[in-house]
């Protein structure tokens, strides 16, 4: 594997030993072993990465030299929302209205009201997802015991249990 002479061996060698980032430092040690005249098997070996992701560390090396390596995850700008602007203006003044069926907003509700304005399946977590961002909330009461306890009973309980011991 030919490596672009971006840094010499001494300097990578260096760059690796001082790099505080673990990604960075991986991706260095690689380029590093590899400049020394090392297989690719033999880097495999001792870094624990695949042939494959080394291949594309060094084409990354090759391109970009040392400023290529490193952890790139928040750079990715990740998927582009379902609902651009417009669309969720949309769902406000939707949510606005009870729902068709007289009942609360749910997450499913919102699913397929999106899956009507975009023209495809969308699942019920994206539904769940909209409403929170939209600031709702869960909007039935949490279930209650439905043999609940007189007031007598619990404070029966509470007693007892800041003696240290429950007796019926």
């Amino acid at each position: 594997m030919d490596l672009a002479a971006h840094l010499s061996p001494a300097d990578l060698g260096r760059r690796h030993r001082a790099a505080r980032d673990p990604i960075e430092r991986s991706h260095l040690q690689i380029v590093w072993l590899l400049s020394q005249g090392r297989d690719e098997r033999e880097v495999a070996a001792v870094t624990g990465y695949s042939r494959r992701w080394i291949g594309a560390i060094v084409r990354r090396y090759d391109e970009a030299g040392p400023d290529g390596l490193g952890d790139r995850r928040a750079t990715n700008a990740g998927a582009r929302p379902l609902l651009d602007a417009d669309g969720e203006t949309a769902l406000k003044a939707v949510l606005a209205e009870p729902p068709a069926d007289g009942g609360l907003w749910t997450g499913p509700k919102v699913a397929s009201w999106m899956g009507a304005r975009l023209g495809r399946k969308i699942w019920a977590q994206r539904g769940w997802d909209y409403l929170r961002k939209l600031g709702n909330s869960l909007q039935t009461p949490r279930p209650r015991n439905a043999k609940a306890a007189s007031a007598e009973e619990q404070d029966l309980y509470k007693k007892a249990r800041r003696a240290g011991g429950w007796a019926p």
